[in-house]
């Protein structure tokens, strides 16, 4: 491959630099050194490789070698005069990848969030391998401590994402101490890898958005695998995998909170009278429920005998004027006992 030819530019004044201090043997100065670095950092910026240029200051040091003095002398002048110029470059690269960075995050929050003109947010969305006009899913993982772009775990999950996929127009990245993916719509087979993969790094939960078009379609979806996560914080869903599009009748059901407040006050409010409070009963229709309304099964998440269950499934009815075990009446309790989850009922009052 052809290497790149460095301009002259750069080693402005290394020959008289050279051939001044074999005749005098002293250190270069500091408005040489400060030099040095410059010219380093206009390189840096230039985008030459540091190997090129450091093989131009050797050749350069061959052809200007002086004659006339010592080696230790010439050696140590190479030295200093490369390792500021090294330094000067290594600076500049620094610095610029503080500004990628800071765009890179300044891009995501405006992303995530919707915050700047959609126009604008596709124009920069190329750069980082996004085309907006198309149809993006989001996933969104936690686990038991915060996660940044430099923590260990965010490393293995993309090493293992792109060892798999390579450049498919993915986007890892991390929000509010939470991983992040950004994949195409069409390409449910990534965010369901990432997801999995975040899962077995965290031992945490992951959500997954539903696909939606355009810079406010990112938003939407994150915004609906955000609420997937805490949905199931409130409701106790425990799957490591978490989809929003089957979550979806959660949302409408807390979207009238009034009503849905009178339908728990209404349907499980006498619950309150039994012994113990209301939650032991309440933990019963939805462990009853979550097993198909199977008595024994449901006994068996409780801990509890077939008869105790029979016994429990009996004073709810007593209590409510409902019947959990007849058809007819399920669907009140079931959608009430959704409800007193989803209002944290009755921990909270309504």
């Amino acid at each position: 491959m052809a290497t790149r030819e460095i301009p002259e530019t750069y080693l402005e004044g290394f020959a008289e630099i050279l051939a001044e201090v074999g005749r005098t043997g002293r250190r270069l100065s500091r408005d040489e050194v400060d030099g040095r670095r410059a010219l380093g950092e206009q390189a840096a910026s230039s985008g030459h490789g540091l190997r090129s240029l450091v093989i131009s200051h050797l050749t350069a040091t061959r052809v200007a070698w002086p004659v006339t003095s010592t080696p230790d002398r010439v050696l140590a002048a190479v030295e200093q005069a490369v390792d500021a110029f090294a330094e000067g470059y290594e600076r500049a690269q620094r610095l610029a990848v503080r500004k990628e960075e800071a765009a890179r995050r300044e891009f995501i929050d405006d992303l995530l969030h919707g915050r700047s003109d959609p126009g604008r947010i596709v124009q920069r969305a190329e750069r980082f391998g996004l085309r907006l006009a198309h149809a993006h899913a989001v996933g969104v993982a936690e686990g038991v401590e915060p996660y940044d772009d430099t923590h260990p775990v965010t490393r293995t999950v993309e090493a293992a994402l792109f060892a798999r996929f390579g450049d498919r127009r993915i986007l890892l990245t991390t929000k509010d101490d939470r991983m992040i993916c950004v994949v195409p719509g069409d390409q449910e087979d990534v965010v369901r890898y990432f997801a999995k993969q975040a899962y077995a790094a965290t031992g945490g939960q992951a959500a997954i958005g539903r696909p939606h078009s355009g810079a406010g379609g990112v938003v939407r979806s994150y915004e609906e695998a955000l609420n997937a996560l805490d949905l199931a914080k409130r409701m106790g869903l425990d799957e490591p995998v978490l989809l929003a599009a089957d979550l979806l009748v959660y949302p409408v059901l807390a979207r009238d909170r009034e009503a849905m407040a009178d339908l728990v006050r209404s349907a499980l409010g006498p619950l309150r009278e039994a012994r113990g409070g209301a939650e032991p009963l309440l933990d019963t229709l939805h462990a009853y429920f979550e097993a198909g309304c199977v008595s024994a099964q449901a006994a068996r998440r409780l801990n509890l005998s077939v008869r105790a269950l029979t016994y429990r499934l009996d004073r709810i009815h007593r209590l409510t004027g409902t019947d959990p075990t007849n058809p007819q009446h399920r669907f009140t309790l079931q959608t009430a006992a959704i409800g007193a989850r989803l209002l944290d009922w009755p921990a909270k009052e309504l």
